[in-house]
């Protein structure tokens, strides 16, 4: 289903933008995804700018009316998205280990290769559509913002990617983990989703509301915070803003 109606562009300001104006005028099936050639204000997390250069890389929105999801089961959608694109990019480098940094970032090793943003519409007790946003690294080389570790599949593999081949197996990949959430298979999610998650159960530092601490992330709550427990087995439980990844360490 995902990837059955492609609507392309070449310069956009967002493709979610682009998405969320063509939902606003009806008709659009799910499963249909924008892909741009270049967007002006590419996004990720709030406050953050996600770099792409034109025509090199992949930088999709895909529509989906989930309405089979209740509200507080939305970050379900945030694991399965992420794991079709581990998938995909297991697929184009077989040979390297590729992890999901919470809450939705894809890193190879300690540099990120692609990056997810999600807009959820909820009316009642259901969610009415989703737009799902996915910036992933394929053929750039060169990165020129303060971004501090980008990486392509390029960069990694010297390999120049048909970027319409890889759009069609990210979509391969994502449709698979979409039928296995509308099946309710959760458990399935919730293991494979630990088990790529970057520095689970591993104690690393963090930065934990202001204050530096070695600690391990124990897994991931209902609604998406981060469970961390530090050396003292004290545990906590942390929002996006609330708990920084200190690289390197």
């Amino acid at each position: 289903m995902i990837g059955n109606k492609i609507i392309s562009y070449g310069i956009v300001e967002s493709t979610n933008k682009t998405a969320t104006e063509l939902l606003a005028k009806g008709g659009l099936e799910e499963g249909s995804v924008v892909v741009a050639s270049f967007q002006e204000a590419g996004k990720g997390q709030p406050g953050n700018h996600w770099e792409s250069e034109a025509g090199k890389n992949l930088t999709i929105s895909v529509i989906l009316y989930p309405a089979f999801l209740l509200p507080e089961k939305q970050f379900m959608l945030n694991k399965i998205i992420s794991l079709g694109v581990v998938d995909f990019i297991r697929i184009m480098l077989p040979e390297l280990v590729v992890k999901i940094k919470w809450p939705n970032d894809i890193y190879i090793e300690q540099k990120k290769v692609a990056g997810i943003l999600i807009n959820n519409v909820i009316q009642g007790h259901s969610l009415e559509q989703t737009i799902v946003g996915i910036g992933v690294n394929i053929n750039q080389n060169t990165f020129r913002s303060d971004t501090p570790n980008p990486v392509s599949l390029f960069q990694l593999s010297g390999i120049q990617y048909d970027l319409k081949k890889s759009l069609a197996c990210l979509c391969k990949a994502l449709d698979k983990w979409y039928e296995i959430l509308k099946n309710g298979n959760y458990e399935r999610i919730d293991e494979q989703y630990l088990n790529s998650l970057y520095q689970f159960d591993i104690f690393k530092k963090y930065r934990v509301f202001g204050q530096e601490m070695m600690a391990k992330i124990t897994g991931v709550t209902n609604y998406g915070k981060l469970l961390l427990e530090g050396k003292d087995q004290k545990r906590m439980e942390c929002d996006l803003k609330e708990v920084v990844f200190v690289l390197g360490s």
